[in-house]
């Protein structure tokens, strides 16, 4: 591999020792990190003190590329003295285009560098979508890479300092400036949401949620200097994002992929003996339906999945595909994000393994650090029985302080316990572990009854033609609302609107069953993968040709 020369690297260094696993949720991450009352508060001294106590380590492999912690470290000063240059400075909002790369780890970290806020911009939106997010934020700067310079300089009326390549900022020579004032209350980062649900808000991230998280992360999932992690999720949303700061915390390895196709996403996975990785669920979907997917040879530990639920079928071609254990996390943009994890207790992992499956196939048990409650409408908790459906509300060092310049947004976003309410409906069992049945916007209320799209959806994936799934409520004027649902099926596969739904009353209660199969070519994703149901129903036909009476 060649090292990454344009931002002032040197030859690539030897590798350092690695850190062993946690020793417990609350125990130290290994003998030689950093004390705990040494630790900075901001971002970016995650990266500065793993350079300074692993500077030969490899931290990056970009393509052809690579670069050690210390290469990284420079890399990230200079880029923080170009933006500075640019008239960056503590407070202001630098937006970032960009694929998955080195690059992009870079802006993550020299704009933490400056006091400077992140904001990263879904590289798959329009301009017309992009430029409110930029005069909402008054963003001063666009970074973009190569790949998107025809989007930047279409945006660029909309920002006063113009735009930059990060090409153009290799280039600069300037001076580092003197370290920004940051406390844990100083906003990082500023996530416009995908906008699934309505208009978009900037969340506001700030260096204490961030940092508290990595820590947090790298004690749950024993994440070690011996890892190494896959950007294949959008360093755009926290699917990802949130490893640039968790594996550089422990010295781990970070490979980038620009942008996912299944064969290259495996591909990757297989070649860089990749460790561990967070995937969105329509990402493993299409992994495991490869037809060579189980060819390859793997050096995974743990594949995550998160961003929405996940079918335990899919879970289970998962396990045989990859040949590692499995950890379903559920979070927010709002929670940096974590909130559960599928991980097992003591008492869990002495089960038989097919009884294991059940709980890995769960939302999962609390996150470190976070506190989490199901309630009803009244609010008051629900009963613990994997039964009885609630809300889930969180609150925890982890969770936003509120939304960007937006009062009323936050107000509405907690409750009176400053709890923030998360939107999606859920049990919880007598171990603690939830359960997502549903976002409240998405339940299906039809001839009286309430049907979950997560509880149909499951079923639908275990139909052998079915690729992609999902089901929401359209218009009826009988039951109020229509079971529907939008099937890809798999490539070469046949099958009827009436099989599909035999398939599903075979398995549900009859009034679960879809009303209307809507078979598309493909569906509406969000740049993060998510599956737009949004925009589902507002295409969908007041009568599809394949209805069922």
């Amino acid at each position: 591999m060649q090292a990454i020369a344009a931002l002032g690297f040197g030859p690539r260094g030897s590798a350092g020792l690695g850190c062993g696993p946690t020793e417990g949720r609350d125990g130290p991450f290994c003998a030689n990190r950093v004390p705990a009352t040494r630790r900075g508060v901001d971002l970016f001294s995650l990266l500065r003190d793993t350079a300074a106590r692993d500077p030969g380590r490899t931290a990056l492999i970009d393509g052809a590329h690579t670069a050690s912690y210390a290469e990284a470290h420079a890399a990230a000063e200079r880029l923080a003295a170009a933006l500075a240059q640019r008239g960056v400075g503590p407070g202001d909002r630098v937006a970032c285009l960009a694929h998955n790369s080195a690059d992009c780890f870079f802006a993550y970290f020299a704009a933490a560098r400056l006091g400077a806020i992140l904001v990263p911009l879904n590289t798959r939106l329009l301009p017309e979508e992009l430029q409110p997010v930029l005069r909402h934020a008054e963003a001063r700067l666009l970074v973009a890479d190569d790949a998107h310079g025809a989007l930047a300089a279409a945006l660029a009326p909309a920002l006063p300092g113009g735009i930059a390549s990060f090409a153009e900022l290799r280039t600069a020579n300037a001076e580092v400036p003197s370290p920004a004032p940051i406390d844990a209350a100083t906003v990082a980062q500023l996530y416009y949401t995908s906008g699934t649900t309505g208009q978009p808000k900037g969340v506001m991230l700030t260096h204490g949620n961030v940092g508290r998280h990595a820590r947090a992360a790298a004690r749950e999932l024993s994440l070690a200097g011996t890892d190494r992690w896959a950007h294949i999720a959008p360093m755009f949303h926290l699917a990802d994002a949130w490893a640039v700061f968790a594996v550089t915390l422990v010295g781990g390895v970070h490979v980038f992929l620009p942008r996912f196709t299944a064969p290259a996403a495996l591909d990757l996975l297989a070649d860089q003996a990749i460790t561990i990785t967070n995937l969105v669920p329509t990402m493993l979907n299409l992994m495991v339906k490869e037809p060579d997917a189980g060819r390859r040879r793997f050096a995974l530990r743990t594949m995550l999945s998160g961003g929405a639920p996940i079918a335990p079928a899919i879970v289970r071609q998962i396990l045989a595909t990859f040949g590692c254990d499995y950890v379903q996390t559920y979070g927010m943009t709002e929670t940096s994000p974590y909130l559960t994890l599928s991980l097992l207790t003591d008492e869990l992992r002495r089960l038989p393994p097919h009884e294991q499956l059940h709980w890995k196939c769960k939302t999962g048990r609390p996150f470190l650090g976070v506190e989490l409650k199901v309630v009803a409408g009244d609010g008051t908790a629900v009963a613990a029985d994997d039964r009885a459906v609630g809300e889930i509300r969180v609150r925890g060092a982890t969770v936003t302080p509120g939304y960007w310049r937006d009062a009323a947004a936050t107000r509405a976003a907690f409750d009176d316990d400053g709890f923030l309410r998360t939107g999606d409906l859920a049990t919880i069992d007598a171990h603690g572990y939830v359960n997502i049945v549903d976002r409240i916007k998405d339940v299906i209320k039809t001839g009286g009854e309430a049907v979950y799209s997560t509880e149909v959806e499951n079923v639908l994936y275990q139909h052998p033609a079915v690729l992609e799934c999902a089901v929401f409520g359209t218009p009826d004027p009988v039951w109020g609302e229509a079971v529907t649902a939008a099937i890809v099926l798999r490539p070469g596969a046949h099958v009827t609107a009436a099989a599909i739904v035999a398939h599903c009353k075979d398995r549900i209660a009859g009034f679960k069953a879809p009303r209307i199969v809507d078979f598309r070519a493909a569906l509406p994703k969000t740049g993060s993968g998510k599956i737009q149901k949004r925009l589902l129903r507002d295409t969908a036909a007041p009568r599809n040709p394949h209805a069922t009476e």
